[in-house]
């Protein structure tokens, strides 16, 4: 059984820091990318992020760029999200989500933004930052 947990959210003034996990459970390799996405209150659901547990490239939404930075575990299922200088309007539902059905697992172009694109879906955990 697959599953994706999310830790590390909280709250946070602006300007401040967090650093989400997304924990994966139910894969037997490393052939896999983790988006993150986020929901914030009367909005829809965007991806943010992409990191690829596979090779390690990551994607970045214009809005993070820069604040935002994704790493992967080497030794745990465990993909990161840093965030950095946080603003008010990154306060939201932050979801990871895992894309496994290939056929590739990097994280180069904009796809990796799209729902569709993902698998298996976390929970979420909340980030909120205040001014």
């Amino acid at each position: 059984q697959v599953r994706l947990a999310e830790s590390g959210g909280g709250l946070v003034q602006a300007g401040g820091s967090l650093r989400l996990s997304c924990e994966v459970s139910g894969f037997s390799d490393d052939y896999y990318a983790i988006g993150w996405f986020r929901q914030a209150p009367g909005k829809e659901r965007e991806g943010v992020a992409c990191v690829s547990k596979t090779d390690g490239s990551t994607y970045y939404v214009n809005s993070v760029k820069g604040r935002f930075t994704g790493s992967r575990d080497s030794a745990k299922p465990t993909v990161y999200l840093q965030m950095n200088s946080l603003k008010p309007e990154d306060t939201a539902v932050y979801y990871c989500a895992a894309h496994r059905s290939g056929p590739y697992y990097d994280c180069s172009n904009s796809i990796v933004t799209q729902e569709g694109w993902y698998d298996y879906w976390g929970r979420g955990t909340q980030v909120t930052v205040s001014r």
